[in-house]
């Protein structure tokens, strides 16, 4: 259901929200469906039905207007995209089924889990990585079939967290498309168009099940579009180098962490 909120002043801060996960989302890859969900319910108080359905309308610009930001700078492989997508859609399917199965309590704990893993697995790549290259090591090439198997099992598995918790799976997205070692700023761009497809089919799933507040995405999509048109130019500004372990290594962390906090809460 569709609907418009009464307009509340503390509406104004989903501006400011908006324009600094608009620009985190498209600097690093992600949709922001997370920030969004968290920020609607915790500190807005917006039942967790509307928060969902609502984030992933929010969550729409940012995807879109990233993913033709990244195009325009070459940030994007869509062969590689495209094997993650397939798959996604297949792993919404089964995490829609699986939704029906489990309990809330279990589904919490379970993303808990399956957050905290990937960001273990990413951090031992990346810690791997980081010793080969401080010996001289070449890491080989990640082959047709490697690039195919791990996107398809990392395509599937976003694709299940879409379907089973409403969001557009970027961090499995992201473990993937690292673990292939292609450069950062194309990790960054593909993901964020494997993210639109996933919050598309997500949105779609939970359209008719949830409510969407089009006051809140109004004051959401006012900042975030603008926040999501400035991270495609800042990331395609920066010299990567040794920054790009760093941004594996933190990222791994959060996943961890946030992880970690989702089982004991």
């Amino acid at each position: 259901m569709i609907f418009h909120s009464a307009f509340e002043l503390s509406y104004l801060w989903l501006i400011i929200i908006g324009f600094v996960i608009g620009f985190l989302a498209s600097f690093i890859g992600g949709g922001g469906g997370f920030c969004f969900i968290a920020i609607l319910i915790l500190l807005f108080r917006i039942p967790a039905h509307v928060a969902i359905t609502t984030s992933l309308s929010a969550t729409l610009p940012i995807c879109l207007v990233g993913t033709l930001g990244h195009y325009k700078y070459g940030n994007i492989d869509l062969q590689l995209g495209l094997i993650f997508i397939i798959t996604g859609i297949l792993g919404a399917f089964a995490g829609a089924f699986l939704t029906k199965l489990m309990s809330s309590e279990h589904l919490k704990i379970s993303f808990g889990v399956y957050s905290a893993l990937l960001g273990i697995i990413m951090m031992f790549g990346n810690i791997k990585k980081k010793r080969a290259e401080e010996q001289g090591i070449q890491l080989p090439e990640v082959t047709v079939k490697g690039k195919v198997t791990k996107g398809s099992f990392f395509g599937f598995l976003a694709g299940v967290i879409t379907g089973t918790f409403g969001t557009s799976g970027t961090a499995p997205v992201l473990a993937g498309l690292f673990s292939i070692r292609i450069p950062v700023k194309i990790v960054v761009g593909t993901s964020l168009m494997i993210a639109f497809v996933n919050t598309v089919s997500a949105l779609a799933a939970h359209f008719m099940v949830g409510q969407i507040d089009l006051t809140l995405i109004f004051f959401l999509t006012a900042g975030s579009v603008i926040g999501a048109l400035t991270g495609p130019g800042k990331l395609a500004g920066i010299r990567i180098g040794n920054a790009e372990y760093h941004i594996r290594k933190w990222y791994a962390v959060a996943m961890i962490a946030f992880g970690i906090i989702m089982v004991i809460s």
